[in-house]
């Protein structure tokens, strides 16, 4: 029988089977890094307009995975965690304008490296709290060492901006336990669209200064 450790955690034997599992997801990892920074690298040297600002990375929490499986009503096993949580390894690409967000996008599926299986534009189609985002999942091989097998990724794509407002309503569900008061999710929403507003605007003078210096 499995030791027990917190009902909020993984059993410890099922914990070191995720222990393990993580490796190989750090290594698809590393190698979206490469092609990020590769791209990011192109457009530096080769482009006026880089459209990445920064680019954010990061393994999901054993503790966040244990709480996703337990709101999904799934056994805390690592295998329910690599069959049914497609976020565990992530990456954040900062873009300058929300136009960038859509050739960002269309320049990774291009990579032969990265298969998408799923899309989620909450740039054209927000979501009712305002949310704004670019999300993809894709698969990565992590390198011939693991026969060959892939793993989920998720890559989220959207603006400075956006990711400040996302940051800020995450903190907001945090404090309140999902449950935030009608009047701050008004305030939400507004400030979404402001920010909306604002990449718009701030790109149309990207535009027009281009135009000056042309």
């Amino acid at each position: 029988m499995s030791k027990i450790i917190p009902t909020d955690r993984f059993p410890v034997d099922e914990f070191e089977k995720l222990k393990d599992n993580l490796v190989i997801y750090r290594c698809a990892l590393h190698t979206l890094e490469t092609i990020i920074a590769n791209i990011n690298d192109y457009y530096s040297s080769y482009d006026d307009d880089n459209p990445i600002e920064h680019i954010k990375y990061r393994i999901k929490s054993p503790e966040s995975m244990a709480a996703k499986l337990k709101s999904k009503d799934l056994p805390l096993t690592a295998e329910a965690a690599v069959s049914n949580i497609f976020d565990i390894a992530g990456a954040r690409i900062i873009c300058s304008y929300a136009k960038d967000i859509g050739r960002i996008a269309d320049i990774l599926k291009s990579e032969s490296d990265i298969h998408v299986i799923s899309e989620k534009d909450y740039v054209a189609a927000p979501k009712e709290s305002g949310y704004r985002s670019y999300h993809m999942i894709a698969e990565v091989n992590p390198g011939t060492v693991f026969g060959g097998r892939f793993c989920k990724v998720e890559i989220q794509i959207r603006t400075a901006a956006m990711d400040f407002w996302a940051s800020l309503e995450h903190k907001a569900r945090y404090k309140y336990g999902r449950e935030i008061p009608e009047d701050l999710i008004k305030d939400l929403r507004i400030c979404a669209d402001s920010i909306n507003e604002l990449d718009d605007r701030m790109y149309l003078i990207h535009e027009l200064v281009d135009l000056i210096n042309e």
